[in-house]
C-alpha cells in the first residue's frame, strides 16, 4: 500500500466506526430509550433509523414492544376453609412506558416478569382466600381473576407495564385431599338430586290430583246434562203421546195394544197366563 493511500484507508475506517457508533435502528417490534451516563435523555423513538451523540457516553436500550406471555404452574393457594388448591395460570403484559419500565426494572424482562407475577399471585391469593373450596371450584374462572385484575393493573402501572390479561388454566387439589373433595361434591350433588326428585314427585302428585278432580267434575257435568236432556225428551214424548191420545183415544188404545201384543207374543218359549176375559184381549174379541 502506498503512503498516499494509507491515510485514506484510515479515514474510511474511522468514518465507518463513527457511523456504527452514532447510528442505530429501531424495528416495529421494539421500543427504545437513549441514556447518557445512566440518565434517560430520550424515550420517544419510533421504528426507523436514528442518530445518537456523543457515542462514548450514549447508550441505547431496546425493549420488546409485543405482548409477553408468562405461564406459572403449580402455585398453591389456601381457601377461607383452609383447603389447599394448586393453580396454573398465565399472565399477558407489554411495556407501556419505556422510561418508567427502565427505571423500575433496568430493562430486564426477567425482573419485570418476577415483579408482575408477585403482584398477580398476591391478588389471586386474596381472591381465593375470600372463598370456600366449593365456591372456587364452582365459580367461572374469569370470575376468579376478574376480582383482582383491576387492582393488579393499577399496581403494575408503576412498572411502566400494561397488564393485558390474567387467566386461570387449571385448578387442582393435592392428592391427599382430592378423594375427600370429590366425595363431598358427590354427596352435595346427590342431595341436590334427591331434593329435585322429591319436588318433581310432589308436583306430579299435585298435577294428578288436579287432573282427577277435573275428570270427576267433567263426568258429573256430563251425567247431569244427559239426565236433563233425557228428562226433557221424556217430557216431550209424554206431551206428544198425550196430544195424540186426546185427538183419538180409541185409535191410541188400539195402537198401544198392538205394541203390547208384539212385545209379549210370538217368541219361542214364551208363556203368558192371563184370563181370556181380561182387558188384554179386548181387540182380539172385537174381531169376531
Amino acid at each position: 500500500m502506498s503512503a498516499r493511500a494509507f491515510p485514506l484507508v484510515i479515514g474510511v475506517i474511522v468514518l465507518l466506526l463513527l457511523i456504527s457508533t452514532t447510528l442505530f435502528t429501531v424495528n416495529e417490534t421494539q421500543l427504545a430509550i437513549r441514556t447518557e451516563v445512566g440518565r434517560i435523555v430520550d424515550a420517544s423513538y419510533t421504528p426507523g433509523l436514528h442518530f445518537k451523540w456523543p457515542p462514548p457516553i450514549d447508550r441505547v436500550v431496546k425493549f420488546e414492544r409485543r405482548i409477553v406471555t408468562q405461564p406459572y404452574a403449580g402455585e398453591t393457594f389456601l381457601t377461607n376453609d383452609n383447603r389447599a388448591l394448586i393453580v396454573d395460570f398465565y399472565v399477558m403484559w407489554r411495556v407501556r412506558a419505556p422510561a418508567a419500565y427502565y427505571n423500575a426494572t433496568a430493562g430486564q424482562e426477567e425482573l419485570a416478569a418476577e415483579r408482575i407475577s408477585s403482584i398477580v399471585k398476591d391478588g389471586l391469593k386474596s381472591v381465593v382466600a375470600q372463598r370456600s373450596l366449593v365456591q372456587v371450584v364452582n365459580a367461572e374462572r374469569a370470575a376468579v381473576t376478574g376480582d383482582m385484575f383491576e387492582r393488579a393493573s393499577r399496581e403494575v402501572d408503576a412498572l411502566g407495564v400494561e397488564l393485558i390479561d390474567v387467566r386461570v388454566e387449571r385448578i387442582d387439589f393435592p392428592e391427599d385431599v382430592s378423594a375427600r373433595v370429590y366425595a363431598s361434591m358427590e354427596q352435595s350433588f346427590a342431595k341436590t338430586a334427591a331434593g329435585r326428585r322429591a319436588e318433581g314427585q310432589k308436583e306430579a302428585v299435585t298435577i294428578k290430583a288436579e287432573a282427577d278432580r277435573k275428570r270427576t267434575e267433567i263426568l258429573a257435568d256430563a251425567e247431569r246434562d244427559s239426565l236433563k236432556i233425557r228428562g226433557e225428551g221424556d217430557q216431550k214424548a209424554s206431551e206428544i203421546y198425550s196430544a195424540a191420545y186426546s185427538k183419538n183415544a180409541e185409535f191410541y188404545g188400539f195402537y198401544r195394544s198392538l205394541q203390547a201384543y208384539r212385545n209379549s207374543l210370538g217368541k219361542d218359549g214364551d208363556v203368558m197366563v192371563v184370563s181370556p176375559d181380561g182387558e188384554f184381549f179386548k181387540y182380539f174379541k172385537s174381531l169376531k
